[in-house]
């Protein structure tokens, strides 16, 4: 079982949603970024989601890839994204880390999954799909096939950080993918506020909340305000 899925296991015997967080690793420098991601299992974030910054970004937006570009310019690489996990676990050992204990690709299809998918399940790592407004009745069975961990629910058309998500939108694919699957969903895109966490996480299993959070990083607010931020979303998702 990975940390991912005793997560959800907890999760569910307490009755209780999941709020994930998104930040890019050495966003926008590595010790502002490490200080940020220590605070977040106490500011109630049960799933960190971490970026790994590169040059060619998928499904972001814009303050997501200007994150990545501050992130590059500060010297951040892969080997230092994974150093900054292995300081992390030095004093966490549970919070699940998708980028680590889980990996998002987007543009890897179904069709590859021999390429990096089954790989990373047999090694021990959560493989998790996106599904999405366009994802028809056809399709959406070959996206779970090899999915574990979570689905993650993109709850608009579009980049992250565009349009607000709409519980009343979001409820009925949620319920859709759901009777194909008994993995837990969770709903990202569009979520900036305590009330939609709350709204979304109430027709879901969870919410992620990723460019709301970013945009506070990019405006150099400090790490109390950013914490304190997350901990008001962290709070409208668990009283889902």
């Amino acid at each position: 079982m990975t940390r991912i899925d005793a997560t959800f296991q907890r999760l569910k015997a307490e009755g209780k949603k999941a709020f994930v967080s998104y930040i890019m690793a050495g966003d926008p420098d590595a010790e502002t970024s490490f200080a940020v991601m220590k605070g977040l299992p106490e500011a109630g974030v049960d799933i960190i989601e971490l970026g790994m910054p590169f040059t060619d970004p998928m499904a972001d937006g814009p303050t997501i890839q200007l994150a990545g570009q501050r992130a590059l310019e500060a010297g951040q690489t892969l080997e230092r994204t994974l150093q900054m996990v292995r300081d992390f676990r030095k004093a966490d050992d549970t919070t699940p880390i998708v980028g680590i204990d889980g990996l998002i690709v987007v543009d890897l299809p179904p069709e590859e999954d021999s390429e990096l998918c089954l790989p990373a399940k047999a090694a021990g790592l959560n493989f998790i799909r996106l599904a999405t407004p366009t994802t028809d009745a056809k399709r959406l069975p070959t996206v779970l096939q090899n999915t574990s961990g979570f689905v993650y629910y993109v709850s608009i058309t579009g980049i992250t950080g565009a349009a607000a998500a709409q519980a009343a939108d979001v409820a009925p694919e949620v319920a859709r993918i759901k009777a194909s699957t008994d993995l837990p969903v969770i709903v990202g895109f569009g979520i900036r506020t305590p009330e939609t966490a709350k709204a979304i996480a109430g027709v879901a299993d969870g919410c992620v909340v990723g460019s709301a959070i970013v945009k506070m990083i990019e405006q150099k607010r400090s790490v109390a305000d950013i914490l304190a931020f997350v901990r008001g979303l962290a709070d409208g998702a668990h009283r889902a």
